[in-house]
């Protein structure tokens, strides 16, 4: 009976996974359809990302005050009545509001869900259920893009959010069957802290997207940043001086930590921010269909598989600084090829290549981060990766979106190639950092805590 209740949850896991990313296809028919800007459609992925990432070690505590079921069903049902609001949207404030509404559900049913698992299960079987659990998550990410496409020419591009809808009332009605009852602990909830640290994410989100219209040195951009650095000092000051804090500093001062949570951060822009230019490319400079889209990222769904496979075994023979180096020079050298041409062969191929990179770079942040700490502060630094692997995608995308905008606006090749060699710059530099700040030496990851 045990495995019963890990299929409902990882499913559930899935489907937050897949929300990443399924909506990437069908941006050029939700704008056309609403009548959307840039500026809009770069929101309607980005506060998915942002509320799932932001809120999601509140969500993790607030499992742990008031029950992990409780939050976990809340969550769901949240999730659920959001997709439905979501796909029924006829103007971006609907649109916008229950993507929002649907990361705050994710980032309550995530923690609490991976928290049921770890307490389901022990020894030999919790590393195969936590297996099972990565592994699905992984796959979520990849299928997004080719779901998307086929959901969108389908059906049509509401379905991308209605999906969810059957979906999560089944888990509804079955979980509470077979998830027990965990009582909370009544602990204080660091509500200020996680204002404080999504509220500044959001801020940083706004300046990049207002500099792809307004220029770097717009009122409107400065504000932005200036909003968000004052917001994340705030932050700091709150969690050094708090007697609960959502993240303890002393944590993330720790330089594996530290070194994961940048790798994450920088890998996760890199790739939504590729997948998200590559799928307004071939649908509006390209011409093709959603579906056909869809199709053409099946290789770099593959490749994703292949880059895992490698990068397991290659980290347990020779430590995570030269996957960590490797991968991200691969997705350079993807970034590059981008920049190059302009044939869909071409583009599916670097994209792929850039792809097969930064999976690698995930596992070796992953490795980093909780492979060189002690086993008790493992849980809390398993929370900080997948907080910064959420939030990376949110600010890749917002990049991405700035450094093409010319082209987003127009539907021509115009930006594209500039946003693809500042993209690869990027991972050239995360490259270089990572072959000074990864620890050297093969690292084992504590059993119990795993990432998605």
């Amino acid at each position: 009976m045990r495995w019963t209740p890990l299929a409902l949850l990882a499913a559930a896991q899935f489907m937050l996974i897949l929300d990443v990313t399924v909506i990437n296809v069908a941006l050029p028919s939700i704008g056309h359809d609403l009548h959307l800007d840039r500026e809009t459609l770069t929101w309607a992925v980005t506060a998915y990302t942002l509320c799932f990432g932001g809120l999601m070690l509140l969500g993790g505590r607030l499992g742990d005050a008031i029950g992990g079921r409780r939050t976990l069903l809340a969550g769901l049902a949240l999730f659920t009545a959001a997709s439905l609001v979501t796909g029924l949207a006829g103007n971006a404030a609907v649109l916008i509001g229950g993507r929002v509404a649907q990361g705050v559900g994710a980032a309550l049913l995530s923690p609490t869900a991976l928290a049921t698992v770890t307490r389901t299960f022990h020894g030999a079987e919790r590393n195969r259920a936590l297996g099972v659990w990565a592994a699905l998550g992984g796959a979520g990410f990849a299928v997004g893009a080719v779901l998307g496409g086929a959901l969108t020419s389908g059906p049509g591009w509401r379905w991308v959010f209605f999906i969810n809808v059957p979906v999560g009332l089944a888990l509804l009605a079955l979980l509470p069957r077979v998830v027990a009852t965990a009582p909370g602990t009544g602990r204080r909830v660091d509500l200020p802290g996680a204002v404080l640290a999504t509220g500044g994410t959001a801020a940083l989100i706004f300046g990049l997207v207002k500099a792809g219209d307004a220029g770097w040195g717009s009122p409107w951009t400065l504000v932005g940043l200036l909003v968000a650095a004052v917001a994340y000092s705030a932050f700091a000051w709150v969690e050094r001086t708090i007697g609960e804090p959502l993240m303890d500093p002393r944590v993330l001062a720790r330089r594996p930590v530290a070194t994961g949570a940048f790798l994450m951060l920088a890998s996760t822009a890199l790739m939504l921010g590729l997948v998200f230019l590559g799928s307004f490319y071939l649908q509006q400079v390209g011409g093709l269909s959603a579906i056909a889209v869809g199709a053409l990222f099946l290789p770099v769904a593959a490749a994703t598989a292949v880059g895992g496979h490698l990068a397991g075994r290659a980290i347990g023979r020779r430590g995570a600084r030269p996957v960590a180096v490797a991968g991200l020079t691969a997705a350079a050298l993807g970034a590059f090829i981008l920049t190059q041409v302009d044939g869909t062969v071409w583009i599916v191929i670097g994209l792929a290549i850039a792809v097969a990179g930064i999976v690698p770079a995930f596992v070796a942040a992953t490795t980093s981060a909780l492979g060189f700490i002690a086993p008790s502060e493992a849980g809390l630094a398993a929370g900080i990766v997948n907080t910064f692997h959420e939030v990376g995608g949110a600010v890749g995308i917002a990049l991405a979106s700035t450094l093409a905008a010319s082209g987003l606006v127009s539907g021509t090749a115009s930006g594209f190639s500039g946003a693809y060699a500042i993209l690869a710059i990027v991972a050239l530099a995360a490259a270089g950092a990572a072959a000074v700040l990864v620890p050297k030496g093969v690292a084992h990851l504590p059993e119990g805590v795993a990432v998605h």
